[in-house]
């Protein structure tokens, strides 16, 4: 592999999120480049090439990491496939960027750890709100002292439905809205109060509108509680109507700063017809809408991109690793187990014989 130039990248995965990898890398072209994509789906990783100029297409990833010139790949698969991938691209000395959630089970967090760090290729955890600029100056204000001891962090990301429909396929996603998004606000707390240690985990979650498509949960509300005081809340939801709302609330003794993603960098709108497209998850466009402008840069994605290519290079450190989804897994698996027993979950938490988080909550039949 190459010591210098940018960096070659393949995308496993041509769906939603493999559009976004493919979007960003395009957006900010100096450090990295996308030589190939990597799906099994007929007719989709042609279109994704086609979309973004990507020379290479496979039907079957492990033929893409075959190809000596690629360096790192980007696992935009399933969850279920996540840990399988990232260990045969490790093996096949790539480095790894796999979206959220890490994997499955805790198991599987081990081994892929484990695996990148035997072959010497770095496993990055594709966390973009480590990257989107209004957290990112929020964090920056916090750790200058600007709010005093922080005592509550709040992170909520809620809309009407995941993109694509294995998500609502709990054998193939894990979880419900709590492993689809809530991943991300257990990572954002931990991430912005300095990675202190998680003592507990207080899950309350339901199905209210969904329940004729996934026995996933579509809506939780999870509590954590960190060592020195404080205090982490994560609301997520797949029921709330009206596109996507992601929001933070941080609160220390000295100060407190509030930061809403989308609103400030949109267009209040009012039309009659309706328009092509305004935000996420936004159903239609007419009447009053807030269509964003530079969204993918709003949200980090090609921030985050462009560290992990650097990274490769060894021009940065990884802000965002295997082990910070590991810690999140951990998370995930004691918010399942407290949304079923009602109560707090003290970590360390690993119970045996997981499959799925979601079972510690709700098992599947016959299971």
């Amino acid at each position: 592999m190459a010591a210098t130039g940018k960096v070659k990248v393949g995308i496993i995965g041509s769906q939603f999120e493999a559009e976004i990898h493919a979007a960003s890398f395009a957006i900010m072209t100096e450090e990295a480049e996308v030589v190939a994509v990597a799906s099994p789906t007929a007719g989709h990783p042609e279109a994704l090439a086609k979309r973004y100029g990507i020379p290479r297409v496979f039907h079957d990833y492990r033929q893409m990491l075959a190809q000596s010139d690629i360096e790192m790949v980007t696992v935009a698969a399933p969850n279920y496939l996540h840990a399988q991938i990232t260990i045969h691209a490790a093996k096949a000395g790539k480095h790894v960027v796999c979206e959220k959630p890490l994997c499955m089970t805790l198991e599987e967090a081990d081994a892929m750890i484990d695996t990148c760090r035997r072959q010497g290729v770095l496993l990055m955890y594709a966390e973009e709100l480590f990257f989107t600029p209004k957290y990112v100056k929020a964090k920056e204000m916090a750790d200058e002292g600007a709010f005093g001891r922080l005592y509550l962090v709040k992170q909520s990301e809620k809309h009407f439905g995941p993109h694509a429909e294995w998500f609502w396929n709990v054998e193939r996603s894990g979880g419900g809205v709590f492993m689809d998004m809530g991943c991300h606000g257990i990572a954002f707390c931990y991430w912005f109060l300095g990675r202190p240690q998680i003592q507990s985990v207080l899950c309350h979650m339901g199905t209210y509108v969904h329940g004729a498509r996934t026995r996933g949960e579509d809506d939780s509300i999870c509590i954590l509680e960190f060592a020195g005081n404080a205090v982490g809340v994560v609301e997520n939801s797949w029921a709330r109507r009206g596109g996507m709302d992601d929001r933070i609330e941080v609160y220390g003794e000295g100060g407190l700063t509030y930061a809403n993603l989308h609103m400030g960098n949109a267009l209040p709108t009012y039309s009659e017809y309706g328009f092509g497209y305004a935000v996420e998850k936004a159903p239609e466009t007419k009447g009053w809408t807030y269509p964003v402008f530079e969204e993918l840069w709003n949200y980090g994605f090609p921030q985050e991109m462009r560290h992990f290519a650097r990274c490769v290079r060894g021009k940065e450190e990884p802000q965002a690793t295997g082990e910070d989804g590991r810690v999140v897994q951990e998370v995930l698996y004691a918010g399942y187990e407290s949304a079923r027993t009602g109560c707090k979950v003290a970590l360390p938490f690993r119970p045996k014989g997981v499959q799925r988080p979601i079972d510690l909550w709700r098992p599947a039949a016959g299971d």
